[in-house]
């Protein structure tokens, strides 16, 4: 597909190098819905995989289409999420759109170009080269209305994507980290300076423009989860009254809340209360 046709993205035309020609592979109509970037480190934590996967499927049940990378780590967790959801995502790649990277990835890969859409400016079978890669973030960034940095160390590609975020005057977001964790120094450089932070799924989706969707409470496949959200039957509580209530330790209670706020099921009060949304 060529600038200037029918179906290339309007929102490209705010690069000042938008790609001159888009291959694909799947269906352009996922670009309809509101997209958002969601990116970061290929060697995400366990928190940073576990958020990725909570607040895109809060994404995707709001109806927004997640644009990611396919790299390892925080991309493939965003693109499996959103399809794990039923929602929309889009893969754009530093090689052609018919070539799997990682090679790991190759039944993400299928999976994306069956029910969802995959982008490269670079033409079938082309191979990853020097700068391949940050020059695709350029086109992350402009695809999406809103770019969502999870984990991310200071030399990251994901800040470049949110670089080329800011000089669009694209909104940019960062998941606040440990102060003592490498793979959140970008991250928590970003909210220094000035990009949105986000707590729980609610900050993002009110940041996207898109409306809040309450998980079922059914779909809580988590035991700890399960028994929080049960507990909370009740009534608001403190933490300390929740692991009484659940029988869980703290910790894992903790981890168990946590997730649910994520998730946009629970919140938790200025005074410390636990309740449900």
């Amino acid at each position: 597909m060529l600038a200037g046709d029918a179906r290339y993205p309007s929102a490209l035309s705010d690069l000042p190098d938008a790609p001159a020609a888009l291959w694909s592979i799947g269906d352009w109509n996922v670009l309809a819905a509101p997209a958002v970037a969601v990116v970061g480190t290929r060697r995400a934590t366990s928190y940073g995989l576990r958020v990725t996967r909570e607040l895109v499927d809060a994404l995707a049940r709001g109806g927004a289409c997640v644009v990611s990378g396919m790299a390892l780590g925080v991309d493939a967790r965003a693109h499996r999420a959103a399809l794990d959801a039923g929602g929309r995502t889009v893969a754009v790649l530093g090689t052609g759109a018919d070539v799997a990277y990682p090679r790991a990835h190759v039944a993400l890969h299928s999976e994306i170009a069956h029910r969802g859409l995959i982008l490269s400016e670079m033409p079938p079978g082309a191979r990853s080269h020097r700068g391949s890669f940050l020059e695709r973030n350029r086109i992350i960034a402009g695809l999406s209305r809103l770019t969502l940095v999870v984990e991310a160390p200071v030399a990251s590609g994901a800040l470049s994507t949110a670089g080329v975020a800011l000089e669009l005057g694209r909104d940019v977001a960062a998941v606040p980290g440990p102060i003592d964790s490498p793979q959140s120094a970008g991250t928590n450089l970003l909210i220094r300076e000035g990009a949105h932070p986000i707590t729980c799924a609610d900050d993002l989706l009110k940041l996207a423009g898109l409306e809040i969707v309450p998980r079922s409470p059914h779909a809580f496949d988590d035991p700890a989860q399960r028994a929080v959200w049960d507990a909370l039957t009740k009534g608001a509580s403190s933490l300390d009254e929740l692991c009484s209530r659940v029988a869980l330790p703290v910790r894992e209670c903790l981890s168990a809340v946590t997730a649910l706020e994520i998730r946009g099921a629970l919140e938790c009060g200025l005074t410390g209360e636990i309740r449900r949304r």
